[in-house]
């Protein structure tokens, strides 16, 4: 059990005087030379971080609190250095085991209680304090470390980011890549729309044109049609207003002689269309007009000439007698009768056509024109 009798006043072990550290209390003093510093760890363990020692006696040991100040400087030491080397850039490094490190070296350290002069300062309850504080140092420290997430963990973990990182680069680049294809896919799927809609507008427009043309043929050809049955029915009209208009100059007659035929009686063809018919059968005026000429006139015997408003004469030759020689007549009044006079074989009428008072034209198609039927 220890002393309560407080201890002598001594010098501390830890002051130096002119031969060197004082050798403390129980110490062996005619133990020779001076105090050194001595590292626990040399012999086991490469310094990291600068060297921590601890002062030894050549001849003596340490004090059990000793060991455990040693102990705490050693992981609070080493616990800066975790946290200095947080605030610097990561790179791999690797950190030695602390609390297996602390613990060899208190296996072989000596227990404090058998220390000479030393046991009987420290009692059992003082020992398991020192031991818990101990304890509970060393659990804080492992504790501390297992938290803080050290520099191999940082490494891990910015690894483990920069894949993340280039992970999410590839997605990224392989959505906009995929983006630009489906952009260039709607682009082109849009211009074949357009392509194909301008093709269908254009045949459309082509369609549109081709049946704007067949209606407009339809209706030129419905109008052409329409023409010429106006103009057909204006010809009937004319032709029965002519009709009226315009007669045969005998109403009983057979044709003989024609335009143009040849004879010896003539001495030239013949220059009109003769009608043949008893002798005084009537003759008329085939259209209104002026009786400008009435008389004898040689081979054509008795003849009246009929100037009409167009200036066309015609002549009514080899008349037996002549019932009006001048003024105007209507269509239809009696001018002559028919007779042999004049160079001749047998009684008819003989009418010539002589359009502006010029040479004689067949007198057939021209009374057709005209609305006669003959």
């Amino acid at each position: 059990m220890a002393s309560n009798r407080p201890a002598p006043e001594a010098s501390s072990p830890y002051e130096l005087d002119d031969r060197g550290a004082f050798p403390g209390p129980g110490a062996d003093n005619n133990s020779d030379g001076p105090w050194e510093e001595w590292n626990p760890g040399e012999d086991s363990l490469r310094p990291v971080r600068g060297k921590h020692r601890v002062a030894r006696q050549r001849g003596g040991g340490l004090a059990r609190s000793g060991t455990v100040l040693g102990v705490g400087v050693i992981a609070a030491v080493g616990a800066g250095g975790m946290a200095t080397a947080e605030d610097r850039p990561p790179v791999p490094i690797s950190m030695p085991d602390i609390g297996g490190m602390a613990d060899d070296i208190s296996d072989k350290l000596p227990d404090a209680k058998s220390l000479p002069g030393i046991g009987d300062l420290i009692s059992d309850s003082d020992a398991n304090e020192g031991a818990d504080s101990a304890a509970s140092a060393n659990a804080a420290s492992a504790a501390s470390a297992a938290d803080s997430p050290g520099p191999l963990s940082r490494t891990t973990q910015t690894g483990t980011n920069a894949g993340e990182a280039l992970r999410s680069r590839i997605l990224q680049q392989a959505d906009a890549q995929q983006g630009a294809a489906e952009q260039e896919a709607r682009e082109a799927a849009e211009q074949a729309a357009i392509q194909q809609a301008a093709k269908e507008a254009a045949t459309q427009q082509k369609a549109a044109e081709k049946a704007a043309a067949a209606k407009e043929a339809a209706e030129l050809e419905a109008k052409r049609k329409a023409e010429e049955a106006a103009r057909q029915k204006a010809e009937a009209e004319r032709l029965a207003k002519l009709a009226k208009s315009f007669i045969a100059p005998v109403s009983s007659y057979t044709l003989t002689a024609s335009f143009g035929q040849a004879g010896d009686r003539w001495a030239a063809d013949h220059t009109g269309q003769d009608f043949a018919a008893p002798t005084g059968t009537p003759v008329k005026a085939v259209h209104s007009g002026t009786i400008t000429q009435a008389g004898w006139a040689g081979s054509y015997g008795y003849r009246i000439v009929l100037t009409l408003d167009d200036g066309t004469e015609l002549w009514f030759c080899h008349l037996s007698s002549m019932v009006k020689t001048s003024g105007k007549v209507d269509t239809g009044d009696v001018i002559g009768r028919v007779g042999a006079t004049g160079n001749v074989t047998g009684p008819h009428l003989h009418l010539e056509v002589r359009p502006g008072a010029g040479d004689p034209i067949d007198p057939m198609p021209w009374l057709r024109d005209h609305g006669v039927n003959v």
